[in-house]
């Protein structure tokens, strides 16, 4: 029998499904991104060591989701660039449009989700605004609903 420990990662898997269900609901998919040594992105849209991209369609080119790592093409200010990112560093996805998604904890580590279900060290995901690959024009706004809230990420277990 398998236990956690010897099984791959949901969070990939997770990923790719969220990613689909916002392309087939006419949603753009954004991935928030904690930076560090491994992560490749332009580092003068990383704030606070996070970084929000647009991962839609049109915002990206020749995109591979992997489980390991998500790479594609975008462009910022209009320069286009590659963009490396190691799956365990997403820390949420969700849609643009309305907030919905998923939020993933954070390990200190590439350790699996069993350090967090077994020690509870999971850390609350923040989410930055940067300028939209596909265009490279200003922050993105996301709206409101009309519940006048902000749109917000629930953690599920």
């Amino acid at each position: 029998m398998l236990d956690a420990a010897d099984t791959s990662s949901t969070r990939p898997y997770l990923i790719r499904a969220l990613y689909e269900w916002c392309t087939d609901n006419g949603l753009t998919p954004f991935i928030a991104v904690l930076v560090d040594e491994t992560v490749r992105v332009p580092n003068e849209y990383v704030k606070d060591g996070e970084i929000v991209l647009n991962i839609s369609f049109d915002a990206t080119s020749s995109l591979n989701m992997g489980n390991e790592f998500i790479e594609f093409k975008g462009r910022f200010g209009g320069v286009a660039r590659d963009i490396f990112v190691p799956v365990n560093r997403v820390v949420a996805i969700y849609a643009r449009e309305n907030g919905q998604g998923m939020a993933f904890p954070m390990l200190a580590s590439s350790g699996d989700l069993n350090e967090v279900l077994t020690t509870g060290n999971n850390k609350p995901a923040a989410l930055a605004r940067v300028p939209d690959t596909s265009t490279g024009a200003e922050p993105p706004v996301t709206p409101r609903p009309s519940g006048g809230g902000k749109p917000s990420l629930t953690r599920v277990k």
